[in-house]
Parts: C-alpha cells; structure tokens; sequence
C-alpha cells in the first residue's frame, strides 16, 4: 500500500516513516507545505491513503490558549484533496486533549463519541477536525479515522514525573501497530471511527474500543 505522510519529520512522523511496512511518502516543510492545496493534491496522487500529522504547534499547542486557524485549512486541504485524488482513506492525528482529562477518575473511561469538553483551543481545533472529517465520511464516501494521540516521545520511555502523562503514554510499538491495523482494515464502518492512541498503561483513563481488534502490548507501570 502507498501512503503519504505530512508532517513526516515530527516525533510522530519519524516512528511511523520508520516502522510501518508500507511504501511511504514524505511530506514535510520546507519542500512541502499542506496549506499549498494545488501542490498536495499532486503529490496524494496515486495514494490509497493519507497520515495528516502535520500541525503548527509553535503556537498552537495544548498548553497555549491560542487558536491557529492555519492548522484548520490544513485538515480542510486533506479531506478535499483526498475526494479529489481518489484517495480511499486518511488517518488525521487528533489528540487527547480534544476531551479533558486531567483528574479525571481511571474508573470512569473516556469514550470516543462522548460529547468533548476539550482542555485547550488546540483541543478544540482537533475537535474540529473531527467533525469535518465525519461530514466527509457521510457525504463524500472517504474513509475517515481520528485517532486521538497521547504523548508519543523521542526516547519510548513513559514519562516519570506526570501522572496524567504517564496515563496517556504511547509506545513506538503500538502507535506504527495501530496506524499499521487501520491502513490494512478492509473497512472502516460507517467511513468513520475515533479511536484513543494510548498504551495500556497503569490507570488509564482513555478506553482503547476501536472496530479492528487492536490492542496495545505496551504500558507505563
């Protein structure tokens, strides 16, 4: 399968670059920018799928209280250029934050199609793109899979200073294995899933439900 990767030189980008079996292309600044839709939309090309990873976070990031409305039109050019170009699916790197979750109880899980209080205006634009991305699944036939990201880290080691880090950890191993098991789903049902990207880790607060069977191997303890 031939999939392109935006955002590919990010922490994200370069575990999945690296680890997914598939035939991947990189899309990344500077020689590639996603806001340019006429130069994505050549480049999606002969894909069967799109990763949108790509993000401005400089100032758009959970802990600011800023709203990039770039990061918006991102989303927009991929769902648009993938209905253009026959893409069949897409993959777009929501988060965690899209539902606040810090100091929230591990008995009471987060479910993926709860109504979301997001925690930050990036949350919030990740709801967003959610929600474009469902309109797309209903009207235009794209398989579409959100996948809300915990935190993915250079070293692969859980966080030991942050509970609430701790509990939203995802190892290399199982977020290539979760975007691997979505890539090769025959189906995504109704066009449409939001799944959490978390290991199992000790009180977790996020239920890792999803339609294809995977199942996280790591966890913090």
């Amino acid at each position: 399968m031939k999939i392109l990767i935006t955002g590919s030189n990010g922490v994200i980008g370069n575990v999945l670059t690296q680890g997914l079996k598939h035939d991947v292309t990189h899309y990344d600044l500077p020689e590639h920018d996603v806001h340019n839709y006429d130069q994505l939309l050549r480049a999606v090309q002969g894909h069967e799928a799109i990763v949108h990873l790509a993000w401005d976070t400089k100032t758009d990031h959970w802990k600011s209280d800023h709203h990039n409305p770039e990061n918006a039109l991102k989303s927009y050019n991929i769902y648009r250029a993938a209905v253009e170009a026959g893409v069949n699916r897409v993959i777009m790197a929501s988060s965690v934050h899209a539902d606040k979750f810090v100091g929230r109880e591990a008995s009471d899980l987060l479910q993926p199609y709860a109504l979301p209080l997001p925690d930050s205006p990036y949350g919030a634009g990740k709801v967003f793109m959610e929600a474009l991305g469902r309109y797309y699944a209903d009207a235009k036939g794209l398989g579409v899979v959100c996948v809300r990201f915990g935190g993915v880290n250079r070293a692969n080691t859980a966080p030991e200073t942050s509970e609430s880090e701790r509990q939203v950890w995802l190892s290399h191993g199982d977020c290539v294995n979760l975007i691997a098991t979505y890539l090769d789903a025959p189906s995504i049902p109704n066009n449409f899933e939001i799944v959490y990207g978390v290991s199992d880790n000790v009180g977790r607060l996020h239920s890792i439900e999803n339609s294809v069977g995977w199942q996280p191997q790591d966890g913090a303890k």
